[in-house]
């Protein structure tokens, strides 16, 4: 039985030896995706035109540390699948569309990225860890005026990094 143990130590000493290194790169990988940078997929035309649909990005998990501002692109668990918004509205503020204009806390502030109309709703005031986001498309998009404000814990992270197609690699605003 000894003699077992020992020939097994050697065979297991000998296995780690030779794939330390493809050890290493597997936990990195693993500990990236999970805690830092991982691949998510645009799902529709809510995006459109920034972002078109069947798209892959790189989400950034630790960019939340850094805080999230007006009109950054965030990744928003709802429910059991991931949509990708723009932040309209931030924490504490109310946000509302009237003559296909964008009003936060009464003030008129410019919108670059709605390329189609956006229907007039009514002013919603924000509560402490909650934001407002739309897709660009608002026509089409399923966002914070039928799901409401979004909660801080439901933000993965920010992305505006394309990875596919490889013609449209590179940053969006």
């Amino acid at each position: 039985n000894r003699k077992l143990a020992i020939n097994i130590m050697e065979k297991l000493t000998k296995w780690l030896k030779e794939n330390i290194v493809f050890l290493i790169i597997l936990t990195a990988i693993i500990i990236t995706r999970i805690f830092f940078f991982s691949p998510i997929r645009v799902n529709g035309t809510s995006m459109h035109p920034t972002l078109q649909d069947k798209e892959f990005m790189i989400l950034n998990k630790i960019s939340l540390k850094q805080g999230i501002n007006r009109f950054d692109i965030v990744v928003v668990q709802e429910n059991n699948k991931y949509i990708i918004k723009r932040v309209i509205g931030l924490p504490g503020e109310s946000v509302m569309y009237k003559d296909n204009k964008l009003y936060i806390n009464g003030k008129a502030v410019e919108d670059n990225y709605s390329k189609t109309t956006t229907n007039d709703f009514d002013n919603v005031v924000l509560g402490e860890n909650e934001y407002f986001v739309m897709g660009d498309n608002r026509a089409v998009s399923s966002d914070s005026r039928i799901i409401g404000p979004v909660n801080i814990k439901n933000i993965k992270g920010k992305t505006n990094l394309i990875i596919f197609p490889f013609n449209k690699m590179g940053t969006v605003e």
